[in-house]
């Protein structure tokens, strides 16, 4: 990934923010902490970005993937259900119950899931499933974008020379956040699964 940055500069950082906004979970840590560390001359000899354009480039590249996400889970949100919600462990009903939540608590949820690693990459599909208006969700994720990368493209700027050092404590930090998620998903999996069943079970029996 570092590689691909510095080859290719803000069009690879733009692609990249792009991906992990849009159901791709590119680690947005390494992609803009470095970015930040190559506004430095420390790194490669010379500055190869300044900070404010790291920033821009990089929210607007999360705003396009995260429309592009809220996109899908509107427009075909339901069809999908439709069609694979067994599989998928999803019903309208969820979907309902999905479109009040974001009624009441989407605009907090929009904005802070832009700073949680691995939550950031999905959270625009249940916003686009649950309809939440377009002009809210642009600019919470446009505040949320830009905050996430102004503090790691700061944090990479600060390290510096340091960066690759850095850039091991952010992985090492993350382990722990990614297992807490893997937990979380399999008992909600558990659930689902168990919920499903229950409400598909009185629909068999019904018919038969």
């Amino acid at each position: 990934m570092q590689s691909f940055i510095q080859h290719y500069g803000y069009y690879a950082l733009f692609f990249l923010s792009v991906l992990s906004s849009a159901c791709i979970p590119i680690p947005s840590e390494v992609a803009y902490g470095f970015a930040g560390a190559l506004c430095t001359a420390s790194v490669t000899g010379h500055a190869r970005f300044t900070l404010w354009a790291v920033i821009v480039v990089a929210t607007l590249g999360s705003l396009v993937g995260s429309i592009i996400a809220y996109e899908v889970g509107r427009s075909a949100g339901r069809t999908i259900v439709d069609r694979w919600g067994k599989w998928i462990l999803l019903t309208h009903k969820d979907l309902d119950a999905g479109e009040r939540w974001f009624a009441k608590y989407g605009a907090w949820s929009v904005l802070v899931s832009r700073v949680l690693p691995v939550v950031r990459s999905f959270i625009s599909v249940p916003a686009g499933m649950a309809e939440m208006k377009r002009g809210p969700f642009a600019i919470l994720t446009t505040i949320g974008c830009a905050a996430w990368a102004a503090l790691l493209a700061g944090l990479g700027y600060a390290a510096g020379s340091s960066w690759n050092r850095v850039s091991k404590d952010f992985k090492v930090a993350e382990y722990p956040i990614v297992a807490l998620i893997v937990l979380v998903l399999a008992f909600a999996l558990w659930h689902r699964i168990r919920a499903v069943r229950a409400e598909q079970t009185p629909r068999g029996k019904h018919a038969r």
